[in-house]
């Protein structure tokens, strides 16, 4: 259990990460964006601070992907609607 929940944060970390950066967004924007601070995406990104519910859907949404594929539980960044 401890494993999946590592697995989990740390590609939560890898594809926020990835995802701001293939977009060319800055942490900045994206903050401002999702009316949240600058230091907050940073802790996200660094696997400081865990996101939680509500904004990992608002994260998901800004980028277009799926909550599957921002928790690592497919590689299909695709929404199925």
């Amino acid at each position: 259990m401890w494993e999946n929940y590592v697995k989990e944060l740390i590609t939560i970390v890898f594809r926020l990460k990835q995802l701001r950066k293939e977009r060319q967004i800055t942490q900045v924007k994206l903050s401002l964006d999702l009316n949240m601070s600058q230091n907050t995406i940073s802790r996200y990104e660094n696997g400081v601070r865990n996101a939680d519910y509500n904004t990992l859907i608002q994260l998901a949404d800004y980028f277009n992907v799926s909550l599957d594929y921002l928790l690592g539980r497919t590689d299909n960044p695709k929404i199925n609607r």
